[in-house]
């Protein structure tokens, strides 16, 4: 499984930091930049949709 840092448990910092690196990707408005934030797992709720994981990018 792909790991991203910094990686709990966190500091006061680091969860500073990891909140800014997701704020930046977002910002960004790049989806593909966006989408790399989440794992293929992640399960996404949108009231009464419910989506899972992301599409495999063909160039990774």
């Amino acid at each position: 499984m792909e790991q991203k840092h910094p990686l709990p448990p966190f500091t006061l910092e680091t969860a500073k930091q990891k909140i800014q690196m997701a704020e930046d990707a977002w910002n960004s408005q790049n989806p593909e930049r966006v989408s790399m934030a989440y794992t293929i797992d992640s399960e996404w709720r949108n009231r009464h949709l419910f989506i899972n994981g992301r599409k495999r990018s063909s160039s990774f």
